[in-house]
């Protein structure tokens, strides 16, 4: 096993580190975006287009920033060079700072440009970039804890796809900032998209620890003792502590949207559960997952099976992310809610 081998970090008080280092920075976070909004208020006007938004400039350069993470992650990963596993986590870091700056700031940008105010979880461009946020928040909270870069080649090019795919929104004008549906001005509804990306973000992170450990146990099974995947990967055993740690995390999250997103919808339509597509493959997700721990715990798979199946949830975990707002119709359909 190499010497990044994915174990704990030891003393309780280097668990506490990675706590500070969030703490600093969301307040790195907010800064950057209260400085954002005291230059831009003067230039702020109702219609002004929106790649003269300041938002739109701060996310397009974190974006460049994660796809920069993305490449350098498996170039460390092959070159084991501790120089551009530093480099990498950086950009990845200054990345989720940088998106996460970008919607706080046209949070407020929408009070002047629509002259109605709202969280920028409204459609699928901004949620998607807020899912990249998370997922890179919750892989560097993992890279902290457990001391460890060889997930960031796996994870990352899921967070690169995104912004891809986010990129794409806005070269095709999918990303203007809109006036919400009545039945979107809730408190329910912010909360429970928030609560929805985190258990997307961690479900994520578990698929590419799921492509990690058959990567690893396929080189294994060759047994050539001098292959790349087992200089550079960490053992089975850890990798599959880390699927289980990342499900074990996001399910608990993911079940309290389910019940948020119910509390949301009686509160917007007088009903807790109408089975529109979103609702319904919400639940397909949730079971999925419940089923991770059933064959886990007791039927017995073993952890090649357990691989395949957070790799499979999180395939599942796309369509009701994005598949559902593309190609079907319902209350969540796109363009009204990510």
């Amino acid at each position: 096993m190499n010497q990044e081998s994915l174990s704990y970090a030891g003393p309780p008080e280097a668990v506490s580190s990675p706590l500070l280092y969030w703490i600093s920075l969301l307040f790195i976070t907010l800064g950057i975006a209260g400085m954002a909004v005291f230059f831009e208020a003067d230039k702020l006007t109702q219609g002004i287009p929106f790649e003269q938004l300041l938002s739109h400039k701060l996310i397009s350069y974190a974006n460049l920033l994660l796809i920069g993470s993305g490449l350098l992650y498996p170039a460390h990963l092959r070159f084991t060079a501790e120089a551009v596993g530093k480099w990498a986590t950086g950009l990845a870091t200054a990345g989720a700072i940088g998106v996460s700056a970008a919607l706080m700031t046209r949070w407020f940008e929408t009070y002047h440009v629509l002259q109605e105010g709202h969280a920028p979880i409204s459609n699928l461009y901004e949620v998607t970039a807020l899912f990249s946020a998370i997922t890179v928040a919750i892989y560097l909270a993992m890279e902290s804890v457990y001391r460890t870069r060889s997930a960031g080649a796996f994870i990352m090019p899921i967070v690169v796809s995104a912004v891809l795919f986010d990129i794409w929104l806005a070269a095709n004008g999918q990303a203007n900032p809109s006036n919400l549906m009545p039945a979107l001005k809730s408190y329910w509804m912010h909360a429970h998209v928030l609560a929805n990306f985190i258990g997307y973000g961690a479900f994520a992170v578990a698929a590419g620890a799921g492509a990690m450990y058959l990567q690893r146990a396929r080189a294994e099974k060759r047994g050539r003792p001098d292959a790349f995947a087992l200089r550079a990967l960490p053992g089975l055993r850890q990798i599959d502590d880390l699927i289980f740690k990342a499900i074990a995390a996001g399910f608990p999250v993911f079940t309290l949207a389910t019940i948020l997103g119910a509390a949301w919808a009686y509160d917007a339509w007088g009903g807790y559960w109408s089975w529109d597509p979103k609702e319904t493959w919400s639940l397909i997700v949730w079971l999925t997952y419940a089923t991770y721990f059933h064959l886990r715990y007791v039927k017995g798979w073993e952890r090649t099976r357990m691989a395949w199946w957070a790799i499979l949830g999180f395939g599942v975990t796309l369509f009701c992310f994005l598949g559902v707002n593309l190609f079907l119709s319902g209350l969540h359909s796109y363009g009204q809610l990510g």
